[in-house]
């Protein structure tokens, strides 16, 4: 189940749907805090871990997520799938699967990203069997995605055009007075 759902979540559409490629920053949800870093591995596609405390756990987390376009690269949503591990005061460890469905925007002239995300869980050896919690994210970006600027493709890109050839001049033509 978890291979079909890789494969529909990375297989097809190469429009891009992300500015940068690595960032890093906080995640703030009820009852957990701490780390996030995304790091761009396809086109479309991130791998996210999380470090996170709560004040009777700690826990571990890594996603993958095939993000999705809205209106642009700056305004994305996206959804994935990961598994975490962890350790309870009063339970132990244990782990888990996680799936996950966010937004997040780009803000316009900085690096610095926001998002907010909904990352239901079933959990294995925990009193917890499943959560449903959601999350807000900052991150600054760490590593920018090239070819991203403002005016970047709106003249044309040198690279990518192809040369034309002068077409032969035909010889049955008439010639005009100033042709030599």
């Amino acid at each position: 189940m978890l291979l079909l759902l890789a494969v529909g979540l990375f297989g097809v559409r190469p429009a891009m749907a992300q500015k940068y490629r690595t960032a890093a920053g906080m995640r703030l949800s009820p009852g957990l805090y701490g780390l996030t870093v995304q790091q761009k591995f396809l086109p479309k596609a991130t791998l996210e871990g999380l470090a996170l405390a709560g004040p009777r756990e700690i826990t571990g987390t890594v996603l993958a997520e095939r993000h999705f376009g809205i209106l642009g690269p700056s305004l994305n949503y996206y959804i994935g799938a990961g598994g975490h591990v962890g350790n309870n005061k009063d339970s132990g460890a244990f782990g888990g699967v996680d799936a996950i469905v966010g937004v997040e925007y780009k803000i316009a002239l900085s690096r610095l990203v926001i998002s907010a995300d909904f990352k239901p869980s079933v959990e294995f050896n925990s009193d917890d069997w499943a959560r449903f919690p959601t999350a807000f994210s900052l991150r600054y970006v760490l590593v920018k995605e090239k070819n991203t600027g403002l005016f970047n493709g709106l003249f044309g890109d040198d690279k990518k055009r192809e040369k034309t050839k002068d077409k032969p001049k035909n010889s049955s033509q008439r010639r005009g007075l100033f042709d030599w």
